[in-house]
């Protein structure tokens, strides 16, 4: 009889999740195993829920964006008895093996599930926001920023032919990598990231004198920037603890504190969940596939309780716990990188030589 390995996505969606399931399941396939679809997350292997995955199924997905599987934000070990129905669940479908694709909150219960179970889990690293540590890069994360960069060059446009300034919101929950590389690669005149708190006056003077120079400006802010000076609001929280950032509103709260500063015309825009959907990238393609096939390898292998992990241009194998066991944040080295190409703006703010 052959051994089943079961299939989950957990937690935001993000483009690269289908070619991810197509690997790992023609993978499995070709070892011999058979595959059965986990849906919505933690969420359908609570309530022992499953479909078989046959090669039709997942062989034509490769370009389509968000997951197959469907996905949720559940957390079994925020429910009575989670944990152990979620063990329950492994041995009334059979499972030999659970591949659980996701960010930190997903992969924190696999890891979770096999420290306290030896449950067979291996994990897959998925998520726009780049922030699960032990591995370079996570796909989803090269498809938001491209996104991003698009809709920044065309707020530059409109914001251009109005002589205003632009702000341009974009995901990214305590982690500001999709903010500093959309602000980057765009050319933005600031970037606000959540690593460090918006100082309102030193923004405005940097701005208004880009605008001056150019008759526009460009503002890239990650959704969950803080405000020099500000009190914490009391925010709702998920199951996993994090906040709830859809009432934030930080783009247009952004915005009204550049133009009170400035004096100048300004707009906001919020791409939202546009960032997670669509189809992926080249390399979210390749990535996703070289990581669904590693981690089925690490399923046969037997080898439990680790992720997929890009390490240079290689795939390795990396202990969940380790991945999930603190955020990846933006380090003190990229925010020099971006402050050095900010400094000539500063210094022309401040009217000396650029």
């Amino acid at each position: 009889m052959p051994k089943r390995v079961g299939l989950l996505t957990g937690g935001g969606d993000c483009p690269g999740l289908n070619p991810a399931i197509r690997a790992a399941v023609m993978r499995a396939l070709g070892l011999g195993w058979e595959c059965v679809a986990i849906p919505e997350g933690w969420k359908g292997l609570l309530e022992a829920q499953s479909w078989p995955l046959h090669l039709e199924a997942v062989e034509d997905i490769v370009g389509r964006g968000g997951t197959i599987l469907g996905t949720s934000r559940t957390n079994p070990y925020k429910k009575d008895g989670g944990p152990q129905a979620a063990m329950v669940a492994f041995k009334k479908l059979g499972l030999d093996a659970l591949i659980a694709m996701g960010g930190e909150d997903t992969l924190g219960v696999a890891a979770k599930l096999h420290r306290d179970f030896k449950a067979p889990v291996v994990g897959v690293p998925k998520t726009m926001d780049n922030d699960l540590s032990a591995t370079d890069y996570t796909f989803g994360f090269d498809t938001s920023v491209t996104i991003a960069m698009d809709a920044a060059q065309r707020l530059l446009d409109t914001g251009r032919s109005h002589r205003r300034i632009m702000v341009l919101e974009v995901m990214g929950r305590h982690a500001g990598w999709v903010a500093l590389y959309t602000g980057i690669a765009s050319g933005a005149d600031a970037v606000c990231l959540p690593e460090r708190p918006v100082d309102a006056k030193n923004l405005g003077e940097a701005l208004r004198s880009a605008h001056q120079r150019k008759g526009v400006a460009l503002v890239v802010t990650s959704e969950a920037v803080e405000f020099a000076g500000e009190d914490k609001e009391d925010e709702a929280l998920d199951e996993f603890g994090h906040m709830i950032l859809k009432e934030r509103g930080v783009g247009e709260k952004l915005a009204g504190l550049i133009q009170k500063q400035t004096g100048i015309e300004t707009r906001a825009a919020v791409i939202g969940h546009i960032q997670r959907g669509g189809p992926p990238t080249l390399f979210d393609r390749m990535l996703a596939t070289r990581a669904g096939l590693k981690a089925m390898d690490l399923a046969h292998d037997g080898r439990f309780g680790l992720m997929a992990a890009l390490k240079g241009n290689d795939m390795a194998a990396v202990p969940l716990a380790e991945a999930t066991s603190k955020l990846k944040t933006v380090t003190p080295e990229w925010l020099s990188l971006l402050d050095q190409l900010c400094a000539p703006r500063a210094a022309a703010a401040a009217g000396s030589p650029s």
